[in-house]
C-alpha cells in the first residue's frame, strides 16, 4: 500500500520535483526495511538497483508501450504464419504490416 501511495504522488508531482520524489522513495526504502519482512526487502533492493531507470521514468514520461505493441503484432504474425518457408518472405510480411514503405525486396 505504501507502494501504491509513493507511485501515485510520484505520478502527480511529475518531473517538476523530482528531489521530492527521491525522499519518498527513500522513506518507502525506510518503511521497508522497519518492516523485516523478507519479500519486501527484496524488492526495495531491486527498486534500489534499478532506481536510476525508475527516477527517468518519472522525469521524462517515456514508456516502451509502442515498441510492446509491435513485438506483440509480430508475435501473432508469427503464429499465424506457419506455412512460410523462407523467412526473406515471412520478414516481408512483417515488414508491410507494419507498413514500412522502403522494403528491399519483392513480395510474392
Amino acid at each position: 500500500e505504501a507502494y501504491r501511495l509513493w507511485f501515485e504522488e510520484a505520478k502527480a508531482l511529475g518531473p517538476s520535483n523530482l528531489k521530492e520524489v527521491k525522499e519518498r522513495l527513500y522513506a518507502f526504502y525506510d518503511l521497508v526495511k522497519a518492516s523485516e519482512i523478507e519479500e519486501f526487502m527484496k524488492a526495495a533492493e531491486t527498486f534500489q538497483n534499478w532506481q536510476k531507470e525508475i527516477m527517468n521514468s518519472f522525469a521524462f514520461n517515456l514508456h516502451n508501450g509502442y515498441i510492446e505493441g509491435i513485438n506483440n503484432q509480430t508475435k501473432v504474425i508469427k503464429r499465424n504464419a506457419f506455412g512460410y518457408r523462407r523467412f526473406d518472405r515471412f520478414r516481408l510480411r512483417v515488414l508491410l504490416h507494419h507498413q514500412y514503405k522502403t522494403i528491399n525486396g519483392r513480395v510474392a
